[in-house]
């Protein structure tokens, strides 16, 4: 039976953030997990993934699904230093929070996984690394990286929506960044293609080819670009699947096979 707690682990500028920690019933060290979920970067919350946070909890592994400051509270990098942050905070309290890790790895879906892939690939980053005594001894590198139907190259996800006529996924960027310059900055594609990337842990993608909202062939030229830089990643593409497929119809076979091909990556990794 998997045990559920929901722990605070940040109070800044008057707005308190809540992780929820599933704890698989397993006895020593296991695999854990910080998830952080998609919205735009403007809705949302640490239950948007709860369907593969419990099938991973089911079959031994521990997640951390991290709430962070929505746009409507503060823009590009602050969402990004949360997850910074969070990683950071669950590291340096594993002892009190009772947590035995043998691997620490990621999951990011939609926008979280534009937030946790530049955590992922610059976890010491200072644009989203707030410093704090408390934290000195631990950094915000993982072991491995689970990205869903993933925003990796915002900008071009901006252009996208502008020509398509989008109008809430538009304004959703203009909330979350301040101008092209910040989503050409706080980029995980363009972080590699400029040679910023100080880690490339191992990778799987989850993409639906009936994306309305990310080209499904982007997942291809950034893992053919993560290879290049010496990463390890697979591309698992599902016909026929819309955007968030495995939340929001987690009863149909992709969905399930999504979810059988994430626990597979992170059990093997």
């Amino acid at each position: 039976m998997t045990t559920i707690d929901d722990v605070a682990y940040r109070t800044i500028d008057g707005i308190t953030l809540l992780a929820r920690l599933y704890r698989p019933n397993t006895d020593g060290p296991v695999k854990w997990m910080i998830d952080v979920h998609g919205g735009a970067w403007g809705s949302g919350d640490r239950l948007n993934n709860a369907v593969i946070h419990a099938d991973l909890a089911a079959h031994g592994v521990g997640v951390c699904a991290l709430d962070f400051r929505l746009s409507d509270e503060a823009q590009y990098p602050a969402m990004v230093d949360d997850v910074n942050y969070g990683i950071r905070w669950f590291k340096a309290q594993a002892e009190t929070l009772d947590v035995e890790m043998s691997m620490l790895g990621a999951l990011g879906s939609s926008s979280g996984a534009q937030q946790m892939g530049l955590v992922a690939m610059c976890p010491t980053n200072p644009r989203w690394t707030t410093m704090d005594p408390e934290l000195t001894m631990v950094d915000a590198s993982v072991d491995f990286f689970v990205a869903a139907w993933p925003i990796l190259d915002p900008l071009a996800r901006y252009c996208m929506v502008q020509e398509a006529g989008n109008e809430r996924l538009v304004a959703a960027h203009d909330a979350c960044f301040a101008s092209e310059a910040d989503m050409t900055e706080g980029n995980p594609y363009l972080l590699l293609e400029r040679g910023e990337a100080t880690h490339t842990p191992p990778m799987t993608i989850i993409q639906g080819t009936a994306d309305a909202n990310v080209e499904h062939t982007w997942q291809d030229k950034f893992a053919e670009l993560y290879r290049a830089k010496g990463g390890q990643v697979d591309v698992h593409k599902f016909d026929g699947q819309p955007h968030t497929f495995v939340t929001a119809y987690p009863e149909t076979a992709a969905s399930k096979e999504a979810i059988v091909k994430i626990r597979e990556f992170v059990l093997g990794v």
